[in-house]
């Protein structure tokens, strides 16, 4: 089973837990103490299944070097075969103040270099075409469905203490469906969310019904919007 607690951040090495302890405290916080809507995202942080992982800033280069390294550790231990979810959650510690726009520019500048610098081929389970219903995010052959996060965002399930990217495993959705109790995740979670924000995030949709791509910086777009990445 793959388990953690950890804190790996910016290529340093443990010794740097302490330093950012306070910040996985927060987000810990906003996750559990503030009742946030996602219940697999309590659950997950209630297990301890989260992969924490500190870093200065969004949507460079450097960055992506080391966020492609963790992640490729992160999918190193991963146990496909468990019933039990986890995540990978890259906090920014950056002083910057995004808006809604700015943040979502910087994430995909962020995929942008985590693709050029992935030299493993797409995940054939989904498209790698941001206009296609079927698009997901690959990176290093495996389809992730990305959560972006940050303090001016308009959701407040998505108003974290620090800029952030969640970084799910398409597997886990499917692994869902196939235990048969997706849609009741999905519908008690946008319940929650209803009751916390007074409306339902409109960017929602499941898998298939529209690309994903509009969903991942948490931003309301139109019809007009055309995801900054192609592959």
């Amino acid at each position: 089973m793959y388990h953690t607690k950890e804190i790996m951040t910016d290529g340093k090495e443990h010794n740097h837990l302490a330093t950012n302890q306070p910040i996985i405290d927060q987000f810990r916080k906003f996750i559990l103490e503030n009742n946030h809507p996602c219940i697999m995202a309590q659950s997950v942080c209630t297990m301890e299944n989260i992969n924490f992982h500190v870093y200065d800033e969004l949507g460079t280069r450097n960055t992506a070097r080391q966020l492609l390294k963790d992640l490729s550790v992160y999918l190193s231990s991963y146990d496909f075969q468990s019933k039990n979810f986890f995540s990978f959650i890259a906090v920014f510690n950056e002083e910057k103040q995004f808006t809604e726009e700015e943040f979502e520019n910087a994430l995909w500048f962020q995929l942008r270099y985590l693709h050029q610098l992935d030299d493993i081929p797409w995940d054939k389970s989904v498209s790698d075409n941001p206009e296609d219903d079927d698009f997901s995010f690959s990176l290093l052959g495996k389809a992730f469905y990305i959560v972006g996060m940050h303090p001016h965002s308009s959701r407040k399930a998505r108003q974290s203490p620090l800029p952030a990217l969640v970084f799910n495993l398409h597997e886990q959705f499917e692994k869902l469906r196939e235990m048969g109790v997706y849609h009741k995740v999905r519908d008690r979670i946008r319940k929650r969310d209803l009751e916390l924000q007074g409306s339902i995030n409109p960017m929602l949709k499941d898998f298939g019904e529209e690309s994903e791509a509009k969903q991942y910086s948490g931003r309301k777009v139109g019809k007009e919007w055309k995801c900054p990445f192609h592959q």
